[in-house]
């Protein structure tokens, strides 16, 4: 079977599972442990990490804080930014086209009276509005959302001219940054950015850990309490080998990052070339020009994608959207938000190419996926 749904999640690197075997059965100190050395062995690896991580991203190592994954690092920034104010609701700032962890926390602060939404514009290609965007922050926001880059047609973001305007009228500019964090450079600090979100299973790291880069002077409310770690901003026990393989991800991408995405947008063409010349009417969606090297977002109109995915679902492994939203008995939003033509939607697929996948497995996605689109085809309309 071949596995191209990387923005679900990425194996782990067998270099970076080798750190956290280590840590999970040798190293097992735990970090907050001062009156030992297994201890001190076990604060000094998540030091390291975090100077890994933040040296990816632009960073200082202190304004990183560890969680449990983007999802959680997201939670933290938007509720322990925010405090309830009955009197005069905050205003947020966000894409229509965020990922459900932006869009439903946001969501919970509306519902319950402590939020005013404000929906940047975007248009059929996925793109921000820059001009609405900036007209928006001209009126005052209390917290700006924008990610870097869109887990389902893989849009990359100006960040650094969102991250400029933010700072021009002195708006908090949350960042999700879990698809672009090792596939694209990002410079958290020169950029403008307040608080950016990581997930490691994204890069190449183990499930379950991320963090979120918290700008320095800013302070964010627990959401988890009980004993006041990591400067009082999230507490718990620090998921040690977890947090190793996070820093490991970080520093492997930041040696081979370059010529990994190289190497992998030439695969992401060659399969979208292959699909192109033997599928007709195949529609990209997204911003072509600005994506992840990973991404191919691609929809047969009038040939439902769930028909497509169960003849393929046994050799080949892509989806029809975010894997947060699997199961889910409804369009994605993001293609919604596009307002894009019911037979686009119903007939979108989302491929995910990473740095395991081979010459090989490329070519026979494509015969896969045209074996499938044919069959269907005939089914339908024969």
């Amino acid at each position: 079977m071949i596995y191209l749904d990387y923005h679900a999640t990425t194996p782990v690197d067998p270099r970076v599972a080798d750190r956290v075997y280590h840590f999970m059965t040798q190293e097992f100190g735990n970090a907050s442990s001062v009156d030992h050395e297994w201890g001190d062995r076990a604060e000094a690896a998540i030091k390291k990490a975090a100077k890994e991580v933040a040296d990816l991203i632009g960073a200082s190592p202190r304004e990183i804080i560890w969680t449990s994954g983007a999802t959680e690092s997201i939670n933290l920034a938007i509720q322990g930014s925010l405090a309830p104010n009955p009197t005069k609701p905050h205003r947020i700032g966000l894409m229509p086209i965020e990922h459900k962890a932006v869009l439903d926390t946001c969501r919970a602060l509306e519902k319950r009276g402590w939020a005013e939404l404000v929906h940047l514009q975007v248009d059929s290609k996925g793109r921000l509005d820059l001009e609405h965007l900036e007209q928006v922050c001209t009126e005052g926001l209390s917290l700006l959302c924008v990610m870097a880059a869109n887990n389902e047609i893989g849009n990359i973001y100006p960040i650094q001219q969102i991250g400029q305007i933010a700072q021009h009228y002195g708006i908090p500019f949350l960042c999700d940054g879990s698809q672009a964090v090792g596939k694209i450079p990002i410079q958290f600090e020169a950029w403008g950015i307040t608080y950016l979100a990581i997930s490691a299973h994204k890069l190449y790291g183990p499930k379950g850990v991320g963090a979120l880069a918290v700008r320095r002077g800013y302070h964010l409310e627990p959401l988890i309490f009980g004993g006041g770690h990591q400067r009082g901003m999230r507490s718990g026990t620090l998921n040690v080998p977890g947090i190793v393989g996070l820093g490991e991800a970080c520093r492997l991408r930041s040696l081979e990052m370059e010529e990994d995405e190289w190497a992998i947008a030439m695969k992401r063409d060659r399969l979208q070339d292959l699909l192109l010349e033997k599928i007709p009417n195949l529609v990209i969606n997204g911003d072509s020009e600005h994506r992840l090297a990973g991404n191919l977002h691609i929809s047969i109109p009038g040939i439902p994608n769930s028909a497509v995915i169960a003849r393929v679902r046994s050799k080949l492994a892509i989806s029809t959207g975010s894997a947060c939203s699997s199961g889910v008995e409804e369009p994605s939003h993001v293609l919604r938000a596009m307002k894009l033509q019911d037979k686009v939607i119903d007939g979108a697929l989302r491929i995910g190419i990473g740095k395991f996948s081979q010459d090989k497995e490329i070519y026979t996605a494509a015969d896969f996926l045209i074996e499938a689109y044919e069959m269907t085809r005939q089914a339908l309309y024969a």
